[in-house]
């Protein structure tokens, strides 16, 4: 079963970081105070807590700190921002004169580090009504309970695009997240050892550098007055040119099939039910979701309709007998009831919508994709010509352009780069010229497309002997990384330090304590160590599945995975495309 919400790993860090540094800072007894938030601490608030708690903090309102507002002279506000000068900004128009202030008295608290320039403003335009003003070191968005993201999806284009104009926006970029990331380490109180994958590009070395940096100047002195040293977690920092595959190849279990295939926009899924219109919130609050977001589609559309069967005849057992008491029960139970059964509705319908999806043209395509992701077909056949297991996929007029630009890439993915000559015949024959781009960027992304020379595939593990579904036998390459830096088999030239590797991860072989006979979970996982994975490009469903899986089997070790945002193949491919265009043609919504 899932486990219930209070221990839902960072999602319950962070909202009790917030409880003590923020709300505990400036709580009395019986005062209500209004809070308001930009875009986003709003996504922060919404990741980890509900309306409730914040009502039992003693909120009364939300509001939004860049709209026009009523002012409230009475009430004092309780700003939760981060230290952007557009944040500052929006701060000060509420405090402009005595006559004109919005609000009896501010309470600041940021996101992360606030700069001198933005704190001096601040102090000199209207200190006498700042009863608070604090740093609280939470810069990221836990998504759930072993994931979380920064929340800059242009860091992409700043990462890999090729335009020289770009450094300038690129270093500011690297030093942003870098402070991002020492506020994830802080919050779960860590001060791992950094490591990094160091070919084929330097962003992962950049960074793991700065990240080094800020830890150590951090860390110099905790409340105690201590140097903290290092603890027995690890942060590894990687390129997403690292693979891939998993970024392109059409996933088959249920959140990555979801996510991939239809139009769920803020973790929001639409579906009709009664001729209705509905809404539904995929999120970790609800248990059956977070039993089944991991299992394969297969699995997924047999369990569902079990449990539906369940439910009812344990209502109808109930409703067998007339007794008082045992109607006073049933009255209990009907919320519950009506709940779980909204529960599962939901995910039939989304597990049907997948399917009829899938069933088209999607099914035909999986198989192709599999063999060419591996070289092998379902038999354990190598893949002789990889082009003639491509070719009906770009003959069949069902697909469309995405799908074809996924199996091509997965085509030369297979062979490790291929020719101008044959990768021009390909775009022409499939019509996709304008689409091209979407092929040729990847490599920007050190991924050999057009190749100058023929470069070796990196080894995988085998995992023929693991049961697998046909459609459904590629492994993340994120899986190999996380179990061999579990169990200390990363080669230290290809994944060095930055800094002096932590004892346990040195080769004595106390992190991959399988065979510990297993005490309380909970227990179990604030003693173990963490192994907390950054990706610089965006992480796949799929990858962050593996993050749960690889935990599961090393129960000494949580694995923490995260990201500059969340990844989908069609948003992969459209942000590839705008690799090679002037910064002024791609639209950035985030305040700089």
């Amino acid at each position: 079963m899932a486990p219930p919400v209070t221990d839902r790993g960072l999602k319950s860090i962070v909202w009790q970081k917030i409880k003590a540094t923020v709300f505990d800072d400036c709580k009395k007894e019986g005062e209500w105070k209004i809070m308001l938030l930009d875009e986003f601490t709003t996504k922060l608030l919404a990741s980890c807590c509900k309306m409730t708690d914040l009502l039992a903090e003693g909120i009364t309102v939300v509001e939004n700190i860049y709209k026009n507002r009523e002012p409230v002279r009475q009430m004092k506000a309780l700003y939760f921002i981060s230290p952007t000068s557009k944040s500052v900004d929006c701060f000060l128009r509420d405090f402009g004169s005595k006559s004109e202030n919005k609000y009896k008295a501010a309470y600041i608290y940021f996101t992360d580090f606030c700069p001198d320039s933005l704190f001096n403003k601040i102090k000199a335009s209207c200190s006498k009504t700042i009863r608070r003003c604090k740093e609280i070191n939470i810069s990221f968005i836990p998504l759930e309970s072993q994931v979380y993201t920064l929340d800059v999806p242009d860091a992409f284009y700043y990462c890999y695009s090729p335009d020289p104009s770009n450094a300038n926006g690129k270093d500011t970029v690297m030093e942003a997240m870098a402070e991002q990331i020492v506020t994830v380490c802080a919050t779960l109180d860590e001060n791992p050892g950094v490591r990094y994958k160091s070919k084929p590009l330097d962003n992962a070395s950049k960074l793991a550098q700065l990240v080094e940096k800020k830890l150590e100047n951090y860390y110099k002195i905790d409340e105690k007055s201590l140097i903290k040293g290092k603890t027995h977690s690890q942060l590894i920092i990687i390129d997403r040119g690292f693979d891939p595959v998993s970024t392109v190849l059409h996933e088959l279990t249920f959140q990555a099939m979801a996510y991939d295939l239809l139009p769920i926009e803020n973790d929001t899924y639409k579906y009709k039910t009664d001729g209705k219109e509905k809404e539904a919130i995929l999120e970790e609050d609800d248990d059956l979701w977070v039993r089944i977001r991991h299992r394969h589609i297969a699995v997924v559309l047999e369990e569902i309709p079990k449990l539906m069967k369940e439910i009812s005849s344990t209502k109808k057992a109930t409703e067998g007998k007339t007794s008082l008491s045992a109607l006073a029960q049933l009255m209990k139970k009907m919320p519950h009831f009506r709940k779980q059964i909204t529960k599962q509705v939901v995910h039939l319908n989304l597990a049907e919508d997948c399917m009829n999806k899938f069933k088209p043209n999607i099914e035909k395509l999986c198989k192709t994709e599999q063999d060419l992701a591996l070289g092998t077909d379902a038999e354990g056949q190598k893949v002789k010509d990889a082009m003639r297991v491509l070719l009906p996929v770009l003959l069949n007029k069902n697909h469309d352009n995405y799908d074809k630009i996924r199996a091509i890439l997965l085509y030369i993915f297979s062979i490790n780069g291929t020719t101008e000559e044959n990768l021009d015949r390909l775009i022409q024959n499939v019509k996709i010229e304008n689409e091209s781009d979407m092929i040729r960027n990847w490599s920007y992304l050190g991924v050999p497309i057009v190749p100058p020379s023929q470069q070796g595939k990196p080894l995988r593990k085998d995992r023929s002997a693991e049961e697998t579904f046909q459609l459904s036998r590629w492994t993340p390459f994120i899986k190999d990384i996380l179990e061999d830096a579990i169990d200390n088999r990363l080669d230290s030239k290809e994944w060095p330090y930055c800094s002096q590797c932590p004892a346990v991860w040195n080769g004595s072989g106390a992190v991959s304590a399988r065979q510990k006979p297993r005490a309380n979970y909970l227990e179990d996982r604030k003693n173990g160590s963490k192994l907390i994975v950054f990706v610089i490009g965006g992480i796949t469903y799929s990858e962050m599945r593996c993050a749960y899986e690889v935990s599961q089997a090393h129960k000494s070790c949580e694995v923490i995975i995260g990201s500059t945002h969340i990844l989908t193949p069609k948003k992969l491919l459209d942000d590839i495309k705008m690799l090679n265009k002037p910064k002024d043609k791609v639209s950035f919504i985030k305040d700089e």
